[in-house]
């Protein structure tokens, strides 16, 4: 048994970490930073699941070198620059910066993590300013969670203390980025955990893979996947404390809560949906399905108009190439059957209750296709007129 408390703040509860965020002028006529980093006063096991994208930034190809999981103890971000596509030059720019981070920290396998515009380089001299600035013995996860912001909305920062049965306990921390460019293959998103947990170095990559997979590999913004996405779990044991089951909770929990704010912070979204698909032939077309549901740009604008046009869901369904039948289709938004092969006519009294739901924060969209024991969810928002202008307008 053990017991999960949410706390106050973020990385700065968990002991042993410090971090701080500052404005080096990445972020122009703005006090908001755009350079932070997060420091572990011990050697910590670092796990990472990056994008899939075959354009990888310089930063993830730097980190490579270490493998994906490895032993480190600090991690430099920022942000309005992805240094993606810039080749050797860009690499060689990261290990000149890490260079110049002071000495007396001590640094083992440091990291760099980037977001921003991509193909340019980045501004060195404005980031060693800003390490001159950085208190690296800071415990300020505010400004960290608002330094690696893009067009986020809000900053996602969450944090649990998990006590074991005997009166022990353990703290786990993340702060994260994302609102637009996300559609997360993993792995513009970015989420660095820390605990203090002794998780042990041969299960951390395990852990955070199943962690990802449940929560950001689940989510859709607007189906790009970004050159940059990057999730770290950096464990220093200093608690001394461990118990698998509890940190795996604790884990998924946080990754999925994270998750669930980006799709809420969608660049302009109102509505996050949960695409739950039942009855497929088996789970990978389950997900094939799901997925579809939570990419296409025209459920998603159905979604803004609060259109409880069910045509647009068999149609995403039909194209994504798994097996169904319009005979055994049935589609739900939340427990309210909308269609069926006996109903498919909405009349006036489902759909007057069809658009209650859809004015809803959150609903569920309930699909069984009667072709199996397959199941999948996937998780998506609605696209609105202020996407278009946020990425629009994205360089300007």
């Amino acid at each position: 048994m053990f017991e999960i408390l949410s706390l106050k703040n973020g990385i700065e509860n968990v002991s042993g970490f410090f971090c701080d965020g500052v404005n080096c002028g990445l972020r122009p006529n703005s006090e908001q930073g755009d350079l932070a980093f997060i420091r572990s006063e011990k050697i910590s096991n670092i796990a990472a699941v990056y994008t899939t994208n075959r354009f990888a930034a310089a930063p993830i190809q730097h980190a490579l070198r270490y493998g994906k999981v490895f032993e480190g103890n600090f991690i430099l971000m920022n942000a309005k620059n992805a240094n993606a596509m810039t080749g050797k030059k860009g690499i060689e720019d990261i290990e000149e910066i890490l260079d110049a981070l002071p000495k007396e920290l001590e640094l083992v396998n440091p990291v760099m993590s980037s977001t921003g515009v991509i193909g340019y380089r980045l501004p060195k001299e404005k980031i060693f300013a800003g390490i001159e600035k950085l208190d690296f013995n800071a415990k300020n996860s505010d400004a960290a969670a608002t330094s690696i912001m893009t067009t986020d909305q809000f900053k996602k920062e969450l944090c649990f203390q998990v006590t074991l049965e005997g009166g022990s306990s353990f703290t786990i921390a993340a702060i994260a980025k994302g609102a637009g460019m996300i559609n997360p293959a993993m792995a513009t998103m970015l989420c660095f955990i820390t605990t203090d947990a002794a998780v042990p170095k041969e299960e951390m990559q395990e852990l955070l893979q199943g962690a990802t997979d449940s929560s950001f590999n689940k989510i859709s913004v607007d189906g790009d996947t970004s050159t940059n996405d990057t999730v770290y779990l950096m464990a220093n044991g200093a608690s001394g404390v461990y118990d698998k089951e509890a940190f795996k909770v604790a884990l998924d929990r946080i990754t999925f809560e994270l998750a669930m704010m980006i799709l809420k912070d969608g660049e302009g979204s109102n509505k996050v949906v949960a695409f739950e698909v039942v009855g497929a032939k088996d789970d990978n077309e389950a997900k094939i399905a799901a997925v579809n549901l939570s990419n296409s740009l025209l459920v998603k604008t159905a979604l803004f108009g609060e259109d409880p046009n069910w045509g647009r869901i068999a149609s995403t369904i039909g194209a994504s190439g798994i097996e169904c039948s319009e005979e055994t289709l049935k589609i739900y938004y939340d427990n309210l059957l909308i269609y069926s092969s006996q109903k498919p006519q909405l009349d006036k009294k489902t759909e007057e209750r069809a658009y209650k739901i859809m004015k809803q924060e959150s609903f569920k969209i309930r699909c069984e296709l009667g072709m199996g024991e397959g199941s999948y969810t996937a998780y998506g928002c609605d696209l609105s007129y202020e996407y278009v202008k946020i990425n629009a307008e994205y360089r300007t």
